[in-house]
């Protein structure tokens, strides 16, 4: 497969100053001139940023949307000069320079009742082409610099971030990681990543030897995304593996002291042993049929990389249950295993609870679970969950999925930053 290989953003003749300076003279003069014909006066110094555009109705929308213009004087005042004529705020823009053009990113503030394509037709008129749009919200209107930043500290905090951050960072994309026990994993992809041809795949080797491989048919790759996801991935790698040291304590209705706590490929060994005092139909239950080496499951389980792991503890330190949630490209999977002796207390039920809320965080839709249509104990759990779920059987093995754009049942944190009793 042909591969083009990007190192970063390119820097050709200083074209990406030149670029940014002229794109902010052309601009701040361009909506002092839209203000001034509006108002009949220059803007106020301190604008109120927050203030939408008034229709007939009051209402405001906001819009993201990416164009290509030439890379020459002129172009994006020309797209301003459309924008204006529409009676669209510019609320914020990001230029991304390419060897031929340069793409705009726009995030805006139009009327109510003007339409996603008289926006785009307006641009294509004014010399915009490829261009793409969608509907904004307010988490939009965070700098692109903060937000880079705040998506870097989580990243640091926690491994299990990398994937979630790099979809924050890069919108609808499908992210999928090959483990790095394949011997052909990362064959072909260069120490700094590669950008297929057509810029829609972005590979990226991932620290723990494998590759990080990121899809977005719908909209190519610039440079400089693919240069900030790179800086994501290297910075986990630096970091090595982490995860949250907080956890919870909890008093089963036994009476049982259980702790409630994040885990990683360091619980391995106790992960196993768990698996060895469960039982064939517990086993079976949870991996739909026989259990082979644990070690080909549980490394990959345990990886943060793959998902977030959450682990039962009692008080001689034992692990006795064990819950996971899974990035499953654009899904989302959820899995619960509980040790026989440890069954039918509200353990899976608390699992479930707080992987669910991990999932909300992570801005997940929905989730689904995986199990054998006689697995009465996880049925009940997933509808305890009080979220509307949908039911497919097919020979014997049930998927069950649950929305999460409701509002949320009772639950607790995930884990929390002190023990608690």
């Amino acid at each position: 497969m042909n591969r083009k290989v990007t190192e970063g953003a390119p820097v050709a003749n200083g074209r990406p100053v030149r670029q940014w300076r002229r794109n902010a003279v052309e601009l701040a003069a361009l909506l002092r001139t839209w203000w001034a014909g509006r108002h009949g006066h220059a803007p106020p110094d301190h604008a109120d940023a927050g203030t939408g555009i008034e229709t007939a109705s009051g209402a405001s929308v906001l819009w993201r949307m990416r164009t290509t213009v030439k890379d020459e004087p002129g172009s994006l005042a020309a797209l301003c000069t459309a924008l204006a004529g529409r009676r669209i705020d510019i609320l914020s823009l990001q230029t991304h320079p390419l060897a031929r053009g340069t793409v705009d990113e726009f995030l805006l503030r139009a009327p109510g009742d003007l339409a996603a394509d008289e926006i785009s037709g307006a641009v294509s008129r004014a010399g915009g082409t490829g261009t793409w749009i969608e509907r904004a919200d307010a988490h939009d209107l965070v700098d692109a610099p903060t937000r880079v930043l705040g998506l870097a500290t989580r990243t640091a905090l926690d491994a299990a971030e990398l994937p979630l951050a790099l979809r924050q960072l890069l919108g609808r994309c499908t992210i999928r990681s090959v483990p790095g026990g394949d011997p052909a994993a990362q064959e072909g992809v260069p120490v700094g990543g590669a950008l297929e041809e057509t810029d829609t795949v972005m590979r990226l080797r991932a620290p723990e030897g494998g590759v990080i491989t990121v899809e977005r048919p719908y909209l190519p790759f610039t440079p400089t995304e693919f240069a900030r996801a790179r800086a994501l991935v290297e910075l986990d790698a630096r970091l090595g593996p982490r995860v949250p040291h907080g956890h919870d304590v909890l008093t089963l209705p036994r009476g049982n002291a259980i702790t409630v706590r994040r885990a990683d490929a360091r619980d391995l060994e106790a992960a196993k042993a768990m698996h060895e005092r469960c039982s064939p139909r517990t086993l079976s239950l949870r991996y739909h049929g026989p259990m082979g080496e644990a070690d080909r499951y549980l490394n990959h389980l345990l990886s943060p990389r793959y998902g977030r792991t959450l682990a039962v503890q009692t008080a001689s330190g034992q692990i006795v249950a064990l819950g996971h949630l899974l990035w499953d490209g654009d899904e989302t999977e959820i899995a619960l295993i509980v040790e026989d002796e440890w069954q039918r207390r509200g353990i899976g039920g608390e699992l479930l609870r707080r992987l669910v809320a991990m999932a909300r965080e992570a801005n997940c839709e929905h989730v689904y679970a995986v199990t054998q249509s006689s697995n009465t104990g996880m049925v009940a759990a997933m509808r305890g969950l009080g979220l509307p779920l949908d039911y497919q059987i097919e020979e014997g093995t049930l998927v069950i999925t649950a929305r999460l754009d409701t509002a949320p049942a009772a639950s607790s944190r995930p884990y929390d930053h002190s023990a608690r009793d």
